[in-house]
């Protein structure tokens, strides 16, 4: 993993991965690239919370059919550390439209439409502080590394 700070990010595995059995896939490609998982949950999304989730896309032609397809099936919900978290797992997601996503990236290779893209990936260590807080309690984010320790 490229070297930077240790940030934490917020991955949700989207109800068209965990209804095709993705889970253990996406979850295997983050944490060989080396980002641990501080905490996990599944759950519903209820549209309340998802328009919170997706408020900078209130107004835009697909936000109507980006929150039904949230709420439409369980996610599980992944918080994440690492060094330079944030762009390590965009990397690893690949662009928001699977048909041109690169190979090799979660959505290039697996993906089928640009809404069932399979997961949602923070897009800045701000974006993550503020997605990170409404899936989880501070207390249920456990640190990986202890202090003084090396992260890897």
């Amino acid at each position: 993993m490229a070297e930077g700070s240790v940030e934490r990010t917020l991955v949700l595995v989207k109800p068209d991965g965990v209804r095709r059995g993705l889970v253990g896939e996406i979850v295997g490609r983050l944490e060989r690239k080396g980002l641990r998982i501080v905490a996990a949950k599944m759950l519903r999304i209820a549209p309340e919370r998802a328009q919170r989730h997706y408020a900078e896309h209130q107004g835009k032609p697909f936000y109507p059919a980006l929150i039904q397809h949230i709420t439409s099936g369980p996610v599980v919900a992944l918080a994440l550390e690492g060094r330079s978290a944030v762009a390590v797992t965009r990397l690893l997601t690949g662009a928001t439209n699977p048909q041109i996503a690169a190979p090799g990236t979660i959505r290039g290779d697996l993906a089928l439409g640009l809404t069932p893209n399979l997961v949602h990936a923070s897009d800045s260590p701000d974006a993550a502080a503020r997605e990170l807080a409404l899936y989880f309690a501070p207390e249920e984010l456990l640190p990986y590394a202890r202090v003084g320790e090396e992260y890897f």
